[in-house]
């Protein structure tokens, strides 16, 4: 099977799809045959080690000081159940599942992946009907990383919520959780993504290249960072007394649960992953590189399987 994987940081010209062995599942795994991954701008900050000089050598010191510990990337999948271990009781062969390989010895690009059914990190589950497979890879990371910020903010109805970095995958999944909830938006982005934000269901927007958003009038419940680039100081200026802001610089914790409610929101039409770009596997160099450039809008997807 083929695995796209990186001996060393660098440029996406480190990336290679080689063949190696296809896995065989634990009496507790499935094996997933893989439809479709993404990649992150995690994923390029891991390949790249391009990370800020107060924290370069903390991240270096978990992944691999002198070279990657953990050789493929990818944070999220899709695919279809192919064999189960024989202790395996919550899926069978051809479930349409997705979930995220955290706390695996190994990510998402891939042909073959084998999971544990029962995850103590991360998250396996069903399939949304509603969602293809390129959508269902997109779901989780972006998904549980906005929910597990908003459910920390408290968020409720009738609140008013800006998210600075609307337009990234976190943020344009923060837009649908909001507006699910109730919540009244303002998108913070570029100028050409504010079409992009509106379709989403953001009631207002802003382009922070023209305004800044710490010099407005109007008071919030929340401020979410959605893109680490802005500050609690600086939301501290439209935060409403008792407000919340939240970073995805923080520490998150999402969880299994996190997955199931996107899961639920999206079978229930109220959350769709965005798709900018998707690529072949084959092409996992030029996707790194399109994320490389910072102007990705929501989700850059992998198709292992074509549909």
């Amino acid at each position: 099977m083929k695995a796209a994987v990186y001996t060393k940081y660098g440029h996406p010209s480190v990336l290679k799809l080689i063949d190696i062995e296809k896995p065989q599942p634990k009496d507790n795994e499935i094996l997933v045959k893989m439809y479709a991954t993404t990649v992150t701008s995690g994923d390029a900050r891991l390949r790249s080690s391009n990370f800020p000089p107060s924290v370069w050598l903390f991240v270096r010191l978990i992944y691999g000081l002198f070279k990657p510990k953990k050789e493929i990337l990818g944070h999220e999948f899709s695919g279809i159940v192919e064999a189960v271990g024989k202790n395996v009781t919550k899926y069978k062969v051809g479930d349409e599942v997705v979930g995220t390989p955290t706390m695996l010895n190994t990510g998402s690009h891939i042909e073959y992946l084998c999971i544990p059914e029962n995850r103590k990190k991360g998250g396996l589950v069903l399939k949304p009907k509603t969602l293809n497979f390129n959508e269902a890879a997109a779901l989780p990371i972006g998904g549980m990383t906005a929910l597990f910020l908003l459910q920390k903010a408290k968020l409720g109805k009738n609140q008013k919520v800006l998210i600075y970095g609307a337009s990234g995958s976190v943020g344009s999944f923060a837009i649908q959780i909001a507006k699910a909830q109730g919540a009244k938006v303002m998108a913070v982005c570029s100028s050409s993504n504010l079409n992009m934000v509106k379709s989403l269901g953001a009631d207002s927007t802003l382009d922070y290249r023209n305004q800044d958003y710490s010099l407005l009038e109007e008071k919030f419940d929340i401020v979410f960072d959605a893109v680490g680039m802005t500050s609690k100081s600086k939301a501290k200026k439209v935060l409403k007394q008792g407000g919340q802001f939240v970073s995805v610089q923080s520490i998150t914790n999402p969880k299994q649960d996190h997955l199931e409610e996107l899961c639920k929101l999206s079978e229930e039409s109220k959350i769709k992953p965005f798709i900018d770009k998707t690529f072949l596997f084959a092409e996992i160099r030029e996707a790194h590189e399109y994320v490389d450039q910072g102007r990705k809008k929501g989700n850059v997807v992998i198709e292992i399987v074509k549909m």
